[in-house]
């Protein structure tokens, strides 16, 4: 509610403040603060503790929205991990441990139109996971990570071109956004050392001898002064998994299905980023042990959407996830929400159309087909489709096992005529090297009324090089006058 909004609201770990609202930031609480002297700055101060869970997941989202836009992304556990031309987004903790997100975009500014066009690109993909992100750039990471800090409590954000800008903006921070530990911190506030540009213009002999070549190193980092370690860069995982946990027992469907909404624009931006479309999801429903009925009522409720045609579409698949829930009752209350994905098409989607199209059609018909399937079930909607079919008692054969005999990929390049392969201990040769069969067979029989009728088993092939080949053979014979004969290759894979 907007009222307690408005009400001075902080995070806390064991001593210090880690986040804080901006109505706490007017009355000074600020990220680093003890608690003792947050609460004197602001009494009526509501102070509350992380979800390191929901946290993660979040910044894994982050994450994942951000791969879309450079492949070099790296979580900074400490405000010590760097790259060059970086942009960062800083969090919760001093320094911005587990918090932080750092992008390396130097070469991705010239693909997406500078710097400013990639900012706005950004916010935007941003927007629909509900995450403050704070947004900050510099020529070093760990420069980038503290000004999105310092930035936390300004309006606007704060973006360096160069080290002496940066350098400007530094001297200011205040010493907390390092990530020093809080023992460092109180020798410092009792030095009157405030900002990192009083730290620095203290000997560098000195500062060491009395707080170790790490509060130097992290300084000189920090500046430019010297290089950053090599990152852990972010890969996606091929399967999507998120859980999260309810507020309360969700003792209905509808209750359910809120908290199942969050996570479908997390899967979709692990889609996009691998440049797919969810084809099937599964949300698992974990349920309260002691409140199930008798020994035989499952744990976990298992609810499988599967679409009739690939989508990134959050609106449509909350749609289909709220027909489904709809028709479900839970054995008992539900306490923790598991969403998994394995099943995308891969391909970029389809942009939209300015005008009416045969393929927009197909896509509405296909909606709504997936929606009254969600809504009355898959067996009471049907489709026609033409089949090769003649008998009577196959007449009412279901459309979807049509759609499930569609043939095996085509090569781009067919041969004229087909080549025929040596072939050694049953296995077919190419060039005088053995070729390695990574699909099939695929039964193709027709022709019956001709001379010779066809009556061929495909493959998918390999040569060591890597190229892919269409070869076939006859199946084993039938009958004596049917005579099986050897490889033959048929075409190449583009």
């Amino acid at each position: 509610p907007p009222d307690q909004r408005e009400h001075p609201a902080a995070l806390m770990d064991a001593r210090d403040v880690l986040l804080s609202n901006a109505s706490a930031q007017q009355l000074g609480v600020r990220s680093g603060l003890s608690r003792a002297t947050a609460l004197a700055l602001a009494p009526h101060l509501r102070m509350g503790r992380p979800d390191a869970v929901r946290d993660l997941q979040a910044l894994t989202s982050v994450a994942h929205v951000a791969l879309a836009f450079t492949p070099s992304v790296c979580f900074a556990t400490t405000p010590m991990l760097a790259a060059a031309g970086c942009v960062g987004h800083a969090g919760a903790e001093p320094g911005g441990a587990l918090h932080t997100v750092m992008l390396q975009v130097q070469s991705s500014l010239r693909c997406f139109g500078g710097q400013q066009a990639l900012m706005q690109r950004l916010r935007a993909a941003w927007l629909p996971l509900g995450c403050t992100v704070q947004l900050a750039s510099a020529p070093t990471a760990q420069g980038a990570a503290v000004l999105a800090r310092l930035a936390e409590g300004d309006a606007g954000e704060l973006h360096c071109a160069d080290l002496r800008s940066m350098a400007c903006r530094l001297d200011g921070a205040p010493v907390q956004l390092l990530g020093l530990g809080r023992d460092i911190l109180d020798v410092l506030e009792g030095m009157g050392l405030g900002t990192l540009g009083a730290l620095r213009r203290l000997p560098g002999r000195g500062l060491a001898r009395r707080f170790g070549e790490g509060l130097l190193d992290a300084l000189a980092r920090v500046y430019g002064e010297r290089p950053d370690p090599s990152p852990a860069w972010i890969t996606l995982p091929d399967v999507f998994e998120v859980r999260i946990e309810l507020q309360a027992r969700a003792d209905t469907t509808g209750q359910v299905l809120h908290g199942a909404q969050l996570l479908i624009e997390p899967l979709l931006v692990w889609a996009r980023a691998h440049q797919a479309r969810v084809r099937r999801f599964t949300l698992f429903m974990h349920h309260e042990p002691r409140h199930r009925k008798d020994a035989g009522t499952p744990s976990v409720t298992e609810l499988t959407i599967a679409l009739a045609e690939p989508s990134c579409d959050a609106d449509h698949l909350s749609v289909l996830l709220r027909e489904r829930l709809a028709h479900l009752s839970l054995p008992a209350p539900t306490l923790e929400l598991r969403l998994h994905c394995a099943d995308v098409a891969r391909g970029s989607p389809f942009s939209a159309e300015l005008f009416a199209s045969a393929r927009g059609e197909r896509e509405g018909l296909a909606r709504l087909i997936e929606r009254l399937q969600a809504r009355l079930g898959p067996q009471q909607v049907q489709r026609l489709a033409p089949a090769a079919e003649h008998r009577a008692g196959r007449h009412g054969l279901p459309e979807r096992s049509v759609v499930q005999a569609a043939s095996a990929p085509r090569p781009v390049w067919l041969l004229h005529e087909p080549q025929p392969l040596p072939e050694r201990q049953s296995r077919p040769w190419l060039d005088g090297q053995p070729l390695q069969l990574l699909c099939g067979p695929e039964r193709v029989e027709s022709g019956w009324w001709t001379v010779p009728r066809t009556v061929r088993d495909y493959f998918i092939a390999q040569t060591p090089e890597g190229a892919l080949v269409w070869i076939c053979r006859a199946r084993l014979p039938l009958s004596v006058e049917e005579s099986a004969s050897g490889w033959l290759v048929c075409g190449w894979f583009a």
